[in-house]
């Protein structure tokens, strides 16, 4: 079946092997724009994008016809690919085997491209990991009042 409209917004965030910080400021941009145009060869649209030291978030829209696994696998392996060839990191890059993908409602995308552009803003106030353990516990938090309970 055709889907002739689709809403399929997902925040991304992929975190580098072992957290490690090895994506330099000075690189940040030209990683950033490689990734935005491997989102756009794959039938989808980046929103936002912003690559910190051990962590990289991004806003998409999809096409139905490629599914966030997908996606976050030809992003993921390469760019990987991209930036070791380049050598735009410190020491040889890797993103960990496993990233995490967020839906977003159309009327959160603007709030959500605020966050991740104001990127360096936050990390003043919290570490990745406060970040990202704030993250779980609101989606699962959301995930429990939500709970479809089955018969």
């Amino acid at each position: 079946m055709k889907i002739e409209y689709n809403n399929l917004y997902t925040h991304f965030v992929f975190i580098t092997l072992h957290r490690l910080p090895i994506i330099s400021k000075k690189n940040r941009v030209r990683i950033e724009k490689y990734i935005t145009g491997i989102v756009n060869n794959n039938l989808s649209k980046l929103y936002a994008i912003y690559a910190n030291p051990e962590h990289m978030h991004f806003l998409v829209s999809r096409s139905p016809d490629i599914s966030e696994i997908k996606l976050a696998t030809i992003v993921a392996d390469s760019s990987e690919h991209f930036i070791n060839a380049n050598k735009l990191a410190l020491g040889k890059f890797a993103w960990q085997q496993s990233a995490s993908a967020f839906s977003v409602s159309k009327s959160d995308v603007d709030k959500v491209c605020k966050y991740i552009l104001n990127q360096p803003e936050h990390h003043k106030k919290a570490s990745f990991a406060e970040e990202y353990d704030l993250f779980i516990r609101h989606y699962q938090q959301n995930l429990e009042k939500n709970k479809v309970i089955r018969f």
